[in-house]
């Protein structure tokens, strides 16, 4: 399990929540959607704003800085089709998270 990283305990993160953790230096945000994990980079395209201390609702996670959302499942940009946040193997094992990082970062950048 080298390429697993463990990032934080099952409950820091309950059903319904977001946090985020810096995992391999890079910051990751954790949904927890009905029990199920789901890892996309933490950092949102738009500004930097820290996605894992965003809202998420169902499976949509907004950025608590200007409000881009995106869809923990598939990191998708839920108004742009071309707009994606990497999404990240996650598994829980003995009550803890582990991530294992994909990917170079945000699959497309925003415009400035």
């Amino acid at each position: 399990m080298s390429d697993w990283i463990p990032i934080a305990d099952v409950s820091e993160c309950p059903p319904g929540a977001s946090i985020e953790r810096l995992a391999g230096g890079r910051m990751v945000a954790i949904a927890n959607v009905d029990g199920i994990f789901h890892a996309i980079d933490g950092l949102c395209p738009h500004q930097g704003g820290p996605l894992g201390t965003g809202a998420l609702c169902g499976v949509v996670l907004t950025c608590p800085w200007h409000g881009w959302q995106f869809d923990v499942t598939t990191g998708r940009h839920r108004l742009s089709a071309t707009m994606r946040q990497t999404v990240h193997e996650i598994r829980v094992e003995n009550g803890r998270l582990f991530v294992r990082l994909a990917g170079d970062g945000p699959a497309a950048e925003s415009p400035a």
